[in-house]
C-alpha cells in the first residue's frame, strides 16, 4: 500500500521520523504540533511530502495534528529553556540520594506537561524515589531516560580525532550499525585508540565511508592471493584502492623483489568483498 508522509525532526534530536501529512499543505520548514509516543510536541518538516510503500515502515505512522503559530514557537522555546534551568537541581538530588547515574541533560516538551532527564548509567538503576521527587517539585510529569555513550556525545558534543566536531553533533547521528569488519575493510588499526570516538565506541565514520570501499575492493585481487602479471606470477602483498594499484612479489631462487601494477594489468580470480 502506497502512503503520504512527511519527515520531521524534534528539537532535541538528529533522527528523522516520518509523519502522516494529515491532509495539510506542509512545506520545509513548517513549525508543526505532532503526535508522539511521549505526547504531542513541536517538530521542523525537513522533507516535504512524498509517497512511500508502508511496508517499509517499521512501526505506525502517527499523524501532524496542525502547523503552530510564532508564538506558540516563542513560548515552546521558553519552556525548554526552563526544563534545562532543571539540571544542577537535578543533579544535586541524585548526588544526595546516591544514585549511580550521570545526569546529560533535561528537554521539556513545548508545554512543559512532560520533562525528560536524560542519564547514563554502568546498570540498571531504580529511580522511583527520584521519579517521585521531582514530579512533587515540578509539578508535571517526569521521564527518566537511560541513553548510551553515543548519544552522550551528541547531546554534550565532543571533539573526534580528526579534529572536527564529533559527526553526531552535526547531525549525521544516525547512523548504521558500526562493526569492526569495516575497519578492517578500509585497512585501518585496528588499536582501539585509533578507531574508537570520544564515546568509546567504534568512529561513525567507519560507518559512512564502508560502502566505498567495498566498491573498490570488489576491483582488487585478495592479498596473499596468486596473480598474473606481465612479468609472470606472483602473490598480492598490498593493494592501493584508490590509486588502483598492486603490489606483487615474485620469489626467484633466493631473491624476492615487489612491484607494482595497474589492477587492469593483471588477471586473478580471487576479489575481495
Amino acid at each position: 500500500m502506497q502512503i503520504e508522509v512527511v519527515g520531521v525532526k524534534f528539537r532535541n534530536s538528529n533522527h528523522i521520523y516520518s509523519f502522516s501529512p494529515n491532509r495539510l499543505k506542509l512545506k520545509k520548514g513548517d513549525k508543526v504540533l505532532v503526535e508522539s509516543e511521549r505526547g504531542n510536541d513541536i517538530a521542523t518538516v525537513v522533507s516535504e511530502e512524498k509517497i512511500i510503500d508502508a511496508s517499509v515502515l517499521t512501526e505506525g505512522l502517527k499523524n501532524v495534528l496542525r502547523l503552530v503559530s510564532r508564538e506558540e514557537e516563542e513560548v515552546a522555546s521558553q519552556n525548554d529553556k526552563k526544563a534545562k534551568s532543571f539540571l544542577d537541581d537535578i543533579k544535586n538530588m541524585v548526588k544526595k540520594m546516591g544514585l549511580e547515574m550521570k545526569v546529560i541533560s533535561i528537554e521539556g516538551n513545548y508545554d512543559l506537561s512532560r520533562i525528560t532527564v536524560n542519564f547514563t548509567a554502568e546498570d540498571r538503576v531504580d529511580f522511583r524515589a527520584l521519579a517521585k521527587k521531582l514530579a512533587e517539585v515540578y509539578k508535571t510529569r517526569v521521564e527518566l531516560h537511560q541513553i548510551g555513550p553515543r548519544d552522550a556525545v551528541r547531546i554534550m558534543g565532543g571533539l573526534g580525532l580528526c579534529g572536527k566536531e564529533c559527526c553526531c553533533c552535526q547531525g549525521f547521528g544516525d547512523c548504521e550499525h558500526v562493526s569492526i569488519k569495516m575497519a578492517k575493510n578500509q585497512n585501518l588499526s585496528l588499536n582501539p585508540n585509533s578507531i574508537s570516538g570520544v564515546c568509546g565506541k567504534l568512529l561513525c565514520c567507519l560507518a559512512y565511508e564502508n560502502e566505498n570501499y567495498l566498491q573498490l575492493l570488489k576491483q582488487m585481487p585478495k592479498l596473499n592471493s596468486i596473480v598474473e602479471t606481465p612479468e609472470g606470477k606472483g602473490k598480492v602483498v598490498y593493494n592501493d584502492l584508490f590509486k588502483k594499484i598492486v603490489s606483487v612479489r615474485f620469489d626467484k631462487e633466493s631473491i624476492s623483489e615487489v612491484k607494482e601494477f595497474e589492477v587492469d594489468k593483471i588477471k586473478f580470480e580471487n576479489k575481495q568483498g
